[in-house]
């Protein structure tokens, strides 16, 4: 991802809520990393067991795009409605 593109999609990504002092503890990999396994899995049609080991383990990616998914952040690989976001 580039630098601009994450500006455009920092904007949009919840505050973690550790950082508001609302509790918490900080995440084990910062989002741009996990945003980036998520979308070589969706651009390269692979599985998640798959995923380089320059990426985080496909547990916690898988989890990550799982929770976004739930709460309406991240879409499902060819969805195109439902999404609170836009898809990219």
């Amino acid at each position: 991802m580039t630098d601009a593109e994450w500006q455009v999609v920092r904007a949009v990504l919840p505050v973690p809520a550790w950082l508001e002092g609302r509790g918490g503890r900080p995440e084990g990999y910062c989002h741009r990393v996990m945003l980036d396994a998520v979308r070589y899995v969706v651009d390269n049609g692979v599985k998640w067991i798959n995923l380089p080991a320059d990426f985080p383990p496909h547990r916690r990616v898988h989890a990550f795009a799982s929770r976004w998914q739930v709460t309406g952040r991240v879409c499902s690989p060819g969805s195109t409605t439902g999404c609170a976001t836009a898809c990219a």
